[in-house]
């Protein structure tokens, strides 16, 4: 037994589940089971809430979730329940299947698009109650931003894998390699299936706006298949979120010496810390305050940042510093400053957007404009983490579920 199972105070109102965890799941009963050597059982509740656990308790930034909510973080030692979650998890994922249990949904047909975590999670729920279940996504293979996007070496393909064959054992149905919006409409799916999730990630890279940019390698292309670029002896990565530590160190474990150059400082870094001080580990080396002007042959123009007080606001606002221009050489360039969904795929349905451009929602998830298409993963809340994608199609599925028992 993992002894930090026994640390676990098994809190009656657990902040780790009700305030750290977008998912909620149920740690304190999970623990009380794992302690009872009651495995299983304790795969079972967890697989039920979040059917992504076996990935999430490795890939999540556990610092803002279940750990930092942790009650003993008083005492600066919380309980490393991710790593009982994986434990648990893993296993249980070598007997789960999508037996139904429940067939609320029976004779209902389910379009979801995207076959990443969301549209996985989505998916099983669905299939276990009883529907008809469809899964289409661009990519050949089931797994999104788990098989095209996170590195192995942070996210083993095997785990993948086995949710690959986990739902091809269970009935769902995989169009692989539909590109939505060209062969197929999202209009077109309303109109066959009882209820469509559109669940696709967020691939559409924002751009830095400054002379050359073309010069620049995107993250996920890069992280997609890196064997596919050339990138040299020295390579400049530009972001401060987990993309950008993915791809930092995906090129150095790659041979190249690699650097992560970023306009604020490392506390405004929305990366998780600890994948930051696992790039460290893996040899990237940092320089903060430093914003990109124009892109050149052999390197990058750079200008200094630095923090100020907003006079009006009293916030701290980040200034680039005017004269401060610098050249500094490097082979490749990769961008990783944010992604975000493509809605032209939604052209054509009906779909309400806002004035900020983003699909209009009602509080269940349904698309605004359409009485049976609903939003999930980074459509719905935009480029998050796992377990905050899982989430959001919990809420789609919920909608559905509670529409179709009416």
């Amino acid at each position: 037994m993992n002894q930090e199972a026994l640390r676990c105070l098994l809190c009656k109102k657990p902040k780790c589940s009700l305030q750290g965890c977008p998912v909620h799941t149920a740690v304190p009963e999970a623990m009380a089971l794992y302690r009872e050597g009651r495995l299983e059982e304790a795969g079972k509740l967890l697989f039920g809430r979040n059917p992504l656990s076996a990935v999430t308790s490795r890939v999540c930034d556990w610092k803002q979730f279940c750990y930092g909510a942790c009650i003993l973080n008083v005492k600066q030692a919380p309980v490393k329940w991710y790593e009982i979650e994986q434990e648990v998890s893993g296993q249980y994922l070598d007997k789960v299947s999508l037996d139904e249990e429940n067939t609320l949904l029976k004779g209902k047909r389910f379009a979801i698009v995207g076959a990443g975590p969301a549209g996985i999670a989505a998916a099983v729920w669905l299939r276990r109650s009883g529907g008809e279940v469809h899964l289409f996504d661009s990519n050949p293979r089931i797994g999104g931003v788990l098989r095209y996007g996170i590195p192995p070496f942070r996210l083993d393909r095997a785990l993948v894998d086995k949710y690959e064959s986990l739902l091809a054992s269970g009935g769902v149905v995989f169009h692989g390699s539909t590109e939505i919006g060209k062969e197929l409409t999202v209009k077109d799916l309303s109109e066959q299936f009882d209820a469509v999730i559109i669940a696709a990630g967020a691939e559409k890279p924002s751009t830095l706006r400054i002379p050359g940019e073309e010069r620049a390698i995107q993250a996920l292309p890069y992280l997609k298949d890196s064997s596919a670029f050339s990138i040299g002896k020295k390579v400049i990565v530009i972001g401060g979120g987990n993309v950008a530590m993915d791809a930092c160190r995906t090129a150095a474990r790659n041979g190249a010496e690699t650097w992560v150059y970023y306009r604020k400082t490392f506390e405004n870094m929305p990366a998780n810390p600890l994948e930051v001080e696992e790039a460290k580990d893996d040899g990237v080396q940092f320089r903060v305050f430093q914003a990109p002007v124009e892109i050149r042959d052999g390197g990058v123009v750079f200008r200094d940042c630095e923090n100020v007080s907003d006079p009006q606001t009293g916030k701290i606002v980040t200034r680039i510093i005017d004269g401060t221009d610098h050249f500094v050489e490097c082979d490749s360039l990769i961008t990783a400053i944010s992604e975000k969904p493509d809605f032209t795929l939604l052209q054509g349905s009906g779909a309400v957007f806002g004035e900020d451009g983003w699909p209009v929602l009602g509080e269940d998830g349904l698309l605004g404009g359409l009485d049976n298409v609903y939003i999930a993963g980074d459509f719905a809340s935009g480029p998050k983490t796992v377990v905050e994608a899982v989430a959001t199609a919990r809420k789609s599925v919920d909608a559905i579920l509670a529409h179709c028992s009416k």
